[in-house]
């Protein structure tokens, strides 16, 4: 059952998604490289070889994805010297990019329950508890919402700002 949408959003051909938020963060996470860029990032990966080497891509492809998260926010960079060598930068995560790391969860949830035959190779679980780590939707009042209970409707405020423009 989908999601229950509210007043004139009711009928789908009388609107068009215009300012998506999906499509926004897909412009700027939906490619291979940056999703698994931020899988790293969560990992610990920090520094420009062990993203390409780690993600298995080029060298060139590594800079412009790190350059793209770095750009919109998801990173920074941090600079590093090892002795002897010269002053390189590292990228670690922002409060940004770490806001982003539950779309990463959520990929890595349903890959392991639709993609892995059963027995996914890496669990998520709770530092001190070991209990599992599952991504869920929930309502600001702590509520998980099943998708028939979630409601989308218009945010007047974005509205009121879109006729101001």
């Amino acid at each position: 059952m989908p999601a229950v949408l509210e007043g004139p959003l009711r009928d789908l051909r009388s609107w068009k998604p215009e300012g998506c938020s999906i499509v926004k963060a897909l412009d700027l996470i939906g490619t291979r490289s940056a999703i698994l860029i931020l899988r790293e990032s969560l990992y610990g990966t920090t520094r420009f070889d062990g993203f390409a080497e780690r993600v298995g891509i080029t060298d060139a492809a590594a800079a412009a994805a790190l350059r793209k998260l770095t750009d919109a926010g998801l990173l920074r960079k941090q600079p590093y010297r090892e002795e002897g060598k010269r002053t390189r930068n590292e990228y670690v995560l922002t409060e940004m990019g770490r806001d982003a790391i539950p779309v990463v969860l959520a990929l890595w949830q349903w890959g392991d329950q639709y993609l892995q035959g059963g027995t996914p190779p890496l669990e998520r679980v709770e530092n001190d508890t070991s209990e599992p780590v599952r991504v869920q939707i929930r309502s600001a009042a702590g509520n998980e919402v099943p998708l028939d209970n979630l409601r989308i409707r218009l945010n007047k405020a974005w509205r009121r700002n879109r006729t101001r423009d």
